[in-house]
């Protein structure tokens, strides 16, 4: 999830108890092995193994760093080089649909040959040597889902302990459905656990994502931004099989005001209120009173006048809009 889950972020959506672990935003790949800084920039966490200490959000869940890239040896150069620098595991990223990154070879662009997948996964796997795991998340596909099974088959005989499957090909993009029904048949395929993944937004998503896949585990990407309590009422419904009630507005703001302060104290106001906007969109999916928030706030400049709307309770007396909009992918293991 480029641009949208740092560090932060992630402290944050797992200061209540839900998520088992998160991963980092994709380490992009090219035909270098990258200096410290560039893997300390994207997994900050990392500077905790210098001081012996997990590399984990502050509330103590882990914290795996994703590569994205085509070429296997440069890929085997920079996991050591994770790995050097304490990373718990690597994830590989097979599922990306953006054009540039595809244009450039990477994410879900290796899914239209499944020798790919095998050898990029394959010289991660010889190159850590066991000492840390290899995971992978994949798409059903790039056009079509008729490599699906042989793309999962792929990575589990290149060396991936782990599967993400994302319910749909790279050409569907997000548009629903996910096809979930289309991870259980990957499962029955693969020895290796199977995540699903895609459009599990609300406890109903959950539970039919689980029915249809055959998976005990779900990530969630664009919906933990969406709605950071989400995994907590999961993982509450699981302890107790009772439901907790749904998110407010108020719960909403209170995130992002808290993010905004946080952010404050290492970026410009101006770049604050734009990302402070940005996840304020990703929580329009699926609620109307978001979205009437985000149609009323859009315009503001100033990032004082900004959280100053937040905190007011005015929009919520309006009619909602219908309107609400598909907002592009993080991921998060529940």
């Amino acid at each position: 999830m480029e641009g949208v889950i740092d560090a932060l972020t992630r402290d944050l959506l797992t200061r209540e108890a839900g998520f088992d672990w998160t991963v980092t935003e994709f380490v992009r790949v090219i035909d270098a092995r990258l200096p410290p800084r560039v893997f300390y920039k994207h997994c900050p966490e990392l500077l905790q193994s210098l001081k012996q200490s997990p590399v984990a959000t502050p509330s103590g869940v882990p914290v795996h760093l994703q590569l994205l890239g085509s070429d296997p040896l440069t890929l085997a150069a920079n996991a050591r080089q994770a790995r050097e620098l304490g990373a718990l595991s690597i994830d590989m990223n097979f599922g990306c649909p953006a054009k540039l990154v595809n244009r450039h070879d990477g994410g879900a662009a290796l899914l239209r040959d499944p020798e790919r997948v095998f050898d990029a996964v394959r010289a991660v796997a010889d190159a850590l040597d066991g000492d840390i795991p290899v995971t992978a998340k994949i798409r059903l596909g790039f056009s079509n889902r008729l490599q699906a099974v042989a793309c999962a088959q792929a990575a589990q005989a290149g060396g991936a302990s782990q599967l993400v499957v994302h319910g749909r090909t790279r050409d569907e993009g997000y548009r629903p459905p996910a096809h979930w029904e289309w991870i259980g048949r990957i499962r029955q395929h693969i020895k290796i656990p199977v995540v699903a993944n895609g459009d599990i937004w609300t406890l109903e998503d959950y539970w039919k994502a689980r029915t249809l896949s055959g998976c005990d585990d779900v990530m969630l990407g664009r919906a933990a931004l969406a709605d950071p309590w989400l995994a907590p009422r999961i993982r509450h419904w699981q302890a107790t099989g009772q439901r907790l009630p749904e998110t407010t507005w108020r719960m909403r703001a209170e995130t992002l005001c808290t993010y905004a302060d946080l952010q404050c104290q290492k970026l410009p106001e101006k770049v604050v209120t734009s990302l402070v906007k940005q996840w304020l969109a990703q929580m329009r999916q699926g609620n109307a009173e978001a979205n009437a928030h985000f149609q009323h706030l859009k315009r503001i400049t100033r990032l004082d006048d900004l959280l100053q709307a937040l905190a007011s309770s005015e929009v919520s007396e309006r009619k909602p809009h219908k309107a609400l909009i598909q907002t592009p992918d993080i991921t998060t293991h529940v």
